[in-house]
């Protein structure tokens, strides 16, 4: 038998992650003391909603909590762009650091303040790197062609195209590409051919096309995403539940022993 595989998969959620993804990282290296194996991450960077890269901190003294978030560029990159693309305006670093102070220890904002990467996907990487969340995984992220390329084919997905001066997430509806502008309103983009390098799957049909390229023997999930997981469209795989977590959607501003 080959070593177990043991997956996990999450949007960059916060430049420090959330505390559901921490709990995604113990869970896997809890599982792996026991059975041995690999542990990938599956970091779907191809997401385009700024939402999930909010981040919500406690104020050291006070407890109150204040919800951070990236500034982007422009508007049609912060609506409709992969995370993978969004880029940060120079000066959202520092001055984002400056407000730090009350929310984290110092070393950890030394380690927000020596991030230089210029993207939300690269700059949430990074931290959890710096973190040293990833030691000893393997990161497999969607935005990356040659992972496209070599997945499966799926009907239902998005296309990374060009539009107003950007690269924007389309979805693939009805023959054509859609930017949903909320609600059931959409606008409907100029035709033109693209290829799987392109392509990034969608909710429903992300479990398919990252076992496709994966090949996991495990895969730890929350609650929320057990529940609309298509398991039949991965029947090799063992599904684990993640381990619990206290105010699992704030953000984990810790540096692990």
């Amino acid at each position: 038998m080959s070593a177990p595989i043991i997956c996990f998969g999450q949007q960059p959620c916060g430049f420090f992650p959330r505390r559901f993804l921490y709990a995604k990282f113990a869970t896997a290296r809890r599982l792996q003391a026991e059975i041995g194996g690999e542990i990938v991450f599956f970091c779907h960077d191809s997401d385009h909603d700024c939402r999930e890269t909010q981040t919500t901190l406690r104020h050291r003294k006070t407890g109150e909590p204040l919800t951070f978030n990236f500034a982007f560029e422009n508007k049609l990159q912060r609506k409709f762009s992969p995370l993978s693309l969004k880029r940060i305006p120079a000066g959202w670093r520092d001055n984002t650091a400056r407000q730090l102070g009350a929310y984290v220890a110092p070393p950890l904002a030394e380690l927000f303040k020596g991030n230089a990467a210029t993207t939300a996907g690269d700059f949430c990487l990074e931290m959890y790197r710096r973190m040293g969340l990833l030691e000893g995984v393997r990161v497999v992220r969607s935005a990356d062609p040659a992972v496209r390329t070599a997945a499966c084919d799926i009907t239902d997905f998005f296309v990374d195209v060009a539009h107003g001066g950007e690269i924007v997430r389309a979805r693939w509806m009805d023959g054509a590409l859609k930017l949903h502008e909320g609600g059931d309103s959409y606008t409907t983009l100029p035709a033109g051919a693209f290829t799987k390098a392109q392509v990034s799957p969608t909710r429903d049909s992300r479990l398919r096309w990252m076992q496709s390229v994966l090949h996991c023997t495990h895969y730890i999930a929350g609650a929320g995403e057990q529940a609309y997981l298509n398991k039949a469209d991965a029947p090799d795989i063992t599904f684990v539940n993640r381990d619990p977590i206290e105010r699992s959607d704030e953000a984990y501003a810790e540096i692990p022993a």
